[in-house]
């Protein structure tokens, strides 16, 4: 098959043939999600209890109170998009192995949090209430509208067949890699290693660990099928896209910025709205530097507790082991052999 005639990888269709595989790389993502398999079994909260009745005033227990209200159902919107919008329409088996590998790592996030809230949430309202956050907690209702908002514009995408609707398609992909994923959950995790440097909550900082290996991963997967996507069409990213890129990235800091506003109420010492403020520019700095774009606010990174948690530790991480934990993956797999 020529190069002209060979199936791109956001033509419509659903192609089932593995081989001769057309992307090795979303095969080699899917075996390196295999070896970070973890559970949540795993992750002890058994000191986190003590430390939440002993060691943390008001203000604490509002920023942890409105953290578990967002993880609630944070992973379940991810979800959502990755069944409704992602897998139908990233046109390669070996792509769809990741996407399932995906799923199965949302699902267990989301076990995760439901677990959290179990251990630190023991009164049913109280659990109740952080469930429905989306519908009464103002800034985590503005986060999920913007999230609604990205899945909707893809909602009637019956078919990618034109230019601009696989841009609308990218426009998506970004959204929930960049700003969800990579903004959003970051900004969580910035909360969560902070109280880790405290010597606080070390349960929910050992299951995050794991979080954040699988959404750094999911990252680099959005990130590589957007690569991938504009080798085989260089003309899908242009000026305009680039704009829409850097205008949905102000949206979702300024989302953030309010939700720590709403966290930080109470005043938490050793952090400022100022410093997430910058935080959450210097990671969106780093998406649209993933995505092969200039830096827009040329923020630093004002936490030193989250430099060895940058995204770009994770560059070398399956190359030894982590946690002293690591599912082995076994046999190779030719990627152009015939059947």
């Amino acid at each position: 098959m020529s190069t002209q005639d060979r199936q791109r990888l956001l033509d419509p269709g659903f192609e089932l043939t593995l081989r001769p595989m057309r992307y090795p790389q979303f095969y080699e993502m899917y075996r390196n999600a295999i070896r970070n398999t973890w559970t949540v079994e795993e992750v002890d909260f058994s000191l986190d209890t003590n430390d939440l009745r002993t060691k943390f005033g008001p203000a604490e227990r509002h920023l942890i109170e409105r953290l578990i209200a967002f993880f609630a159902t944070g992973d379940s919107i991810v979800s959502n998009n990755l069944v409704l919008n992602l897998y139908q329409h990233i046109n390669a088996p070996e792509a769809r192995m990741y996407l399932s590998r995906q799923l199965y790592e949302e699902a267990l996030h989301v076990q995760f949090y439901l677990t959290l809230l179990d251990t630190y949430l023991p009164d049913p309202n109280e659990r109740a209430r952080a469930f429905a956050a989306t519908e009464n907690i103002p800034s985590i209702r503005r986060k999920a509208e913007f999230c609604f908002k990205w899945i909707d514009s893809v909602q009637d995408l019956g078919r990618i067949e034109t230019r601009g609707q696989r841009r609308r398609f990218l426009l998506n992909l970004v959204c929930f890699a960049g700003c969800i994923e990579g903004l959003f959950f970051f900004g969580a995790f910035a909360y969560v290693y902070y109280l880790r440097s405290r010597g606080l909550l070390h349960g929910l900082a050992s299951g995050t660990n794991w979080v954040f290996r699988d959404e750094s991963c999911h990252m680099a997967f959005a990130f590589e099928v957007i690569r991938t996507a504009r080798e085989e069409e260089p003309d899908l990213v242009d000026d305009d896209f680039k704009a829409q890129v850097v205008e949905m990235m102000i949206e979702a800091v300024e989302c953030e910025v309010a939700f720590a506003e709403d966290t930080l109420s109470g005043g938490v010492a050793g952090l400022s709205i100022r410093d997430m403020r910058e935080y959450l520019e210097y990671c969106a700095d780093q998406r649209m530097a993933q995505l092969g774009m200039p830096k827009y606010f040329n923020t630093r990174n004002p936490f030193p507790f989250m430099e060895l948690q940058d995204v770009q530790e994770l560059a070398n991480f399956f190359e030894r082991r982590v946690s002293a934990y690591q599912v082995g993956v076994q046999g190779e797999v030719g990627f152009d052999h015939a059947f």
